[in-house]
């Protein structure tokens, strides 16, 4: 069992004691400190709620409307529905804030509640701290019966948000039923089985083969769209003659790609190429965060725009958009944050720049993958002692590459040229995650392994 308080949310795994799972005493108290928070924030007694398919998720969902109306907040449902669905229909009610009841890319044991401010976007750290203590304190007063919220239902927010995108400049609806795309599917058995093929039938899609687009939440594999979860949608890919595959997670908020030979496009190039399609037309800036590929600064410096690294975090991330103006971004997991749309990551307009790309290049996907830059990263972790000073560690490692240049907005990130390193504590163990990108495969292992064998020494010599 397992329960996971952060400033971004609760997310925890379904049943056992109050307080070490996501019970519904649990889900209870952390809906009434979100409600309590808007109140007072914003005056704005309304509140959107969507969830994922996940097999708890209508339990959670009553839990969590019926809390809010008890503080006297009316409440919009918007049912089965994406993350980034719910983040355009809280500014399009007009409401206070949301809530998305969706774990994202865990496996059907877990679900979470995330928390959206009156822009529809993740709400900050110190907001998230604000929350976690009104929870902590129980500082909550709900209303009396006179004044108790409204419930109703809305199902328009999904064409609402497909309308939005297909509204989108760049979206090229013509040029894509131009290229008659036969495209695979695979969503999971999640909310994206009703959105991912609703809005490839408005781009002009109708060649779809489906996997897994029953959305009742009995995932079909591990959720999370990694090349080793994908092998079902990769042999279908293989047997018959598709141009390519369309993977998203249970919330839709992180997409990934399959070649038309079952091979992987690879999840941290979907922001890649989905950046260069937006470059093409409008010159800009991005951003991504420090553990994301190289290959978007090139992309991004090659069409006469800047790039710029923001700390992990999709908050991070927009933050720093806003700050450098980037007219895209996102992180390598799959995420595109189109500003023209939202600021959220959005698996559903990631679909449409890229089809938009890949049918006006003319372009394979395989030959579309071979025009960016190629790099590997190999992604690791060292295990501490919990006596380990994780930061003197993390301190040292940087004393020992001064000459290089040090990004330590995040954790430690060492440069060199077009090699890096990444090396982030985690917050909740003694664990020290280790990323390294290059060139090729062999070097990326070798630079993280010669990161660990620091890390070592530094350790051994303290000892």
């Amino acid at each position: 069992m397992a329960l996971i308080k952060s400033i971004s949310g609760i997310r925890g795994t379904i049943g056992g004691q109050a307080g070490e799972a996501l019970t519904p005493l649990d889900v209870v108290k952390f809906s009434a400190a979100f409600g309590t928070w808007v109140l007072q924030t914003t005056s704005n007694n309304t509140i959107i709620v969507g969830r994922d398919a996940r097999l708890s998720g209508d339990m959670v969902n009553k839990l969590v409307c019926a809390t809010l109306q008890g503080l006297g907040i009316n409440v919009i449902d918007v049912g089965l529905s994406t993350t980034p669905t719910v983040e355009m229909a809280v500014p399009d009610k007009r409401a206070g804030g949301g809530i998305i009841l969706t774990a994202s890319h865990n496996p059907k044991q877990w679900n979470a509640l995330k928390l959206l401010n009156q822009h529809g976007e993740f709400i900050s750290d110190e907001e998230g701290k604000v929350v976690l203590e009104l929870a902590e304190k129980e500082a909550f007063d709900f209303a009396q019966v006179n004044d108790l919220g409204k419930y109703r239902q809305s199902e328009n927010a999904l064409k609402k948000h497909i309308k939005a995108i297909l509204d989108l400049p760049l979206i090229d609806v013509e040029a894509i039923k131009a290229r008659s795309f036969h495209v695979a599917i695979d969503c999971v058995n999640s909310s994206g089985g009703i959105a991912v093929p609703l809005l490839l039938e408005a781009l002009g899609v109708n060649k779809i083969e489906k996997l897994f687009c029953e959305p009742d939440g009995n995932f079909a594999h591990n959720p999370e769209p990694l090349p080793e979860n994908l092998r079902e949608i990769s042999k279908v890919i293989e047997k018959g003659k598709f141009d390519l595959g369309i993977v998203v997670d249970p919330d839709v908020d992180r997409l990934a790609l399959v070649n038309e030979d079952g091979s992987m496009f690879g999840e941290e190039y979907t922001l890649v190429a989905v950046a260069d399609y937006v470059l093409k037309n409008t010159i800009g800036n991005t951003v991504s965060n420090l553990s994301s590929t190289r290959a978007l600064r090139d992309v991004t410096e090659k069409a006469g725009g800047a790039y710029f690294a923001a700390a992990v975090g999709e908050v991070n991330v927009v933050n720093m958009m806003k700050e450098q103006n980037a007219i895209i971004g996102g992180e390598g997991n799959g995420g595109i944050i189109y500003p023209e749309l939202h600021y959220g990551r959005d698996a559903l307009v990631g679909i449409a720049l890229f089809l938009s790309h890949l049918a006006k290049s003319g372009l394979s996907m395989t030959r579309l993958r071979a025009s960016y830059p190629n790099y590997y990263i190999s992604k690791n972790k060292i295990e501490l002692t919990p006596e380990v000073n994780v930061d003197r560690v993390l301190s040292q490692v940087q004393e020992r590459y001064t000459k290089q240049p040090i990004n330590t907005i995040d954790g430690v990130k060492i440069e060199f040229d077009k090699e890096w390193v990444h090396l982030r504590k985690s917050n909740t163990e003694p664990i020290i995650r280790i990323y390294a990108e290059s060139d090729s495969n062999a070097t990326a292992e070798h630079l993280a392994n010669k990161i660990i064998a620091d890390i070592k020494e530094i350790i051994s010599a303290k000892g």
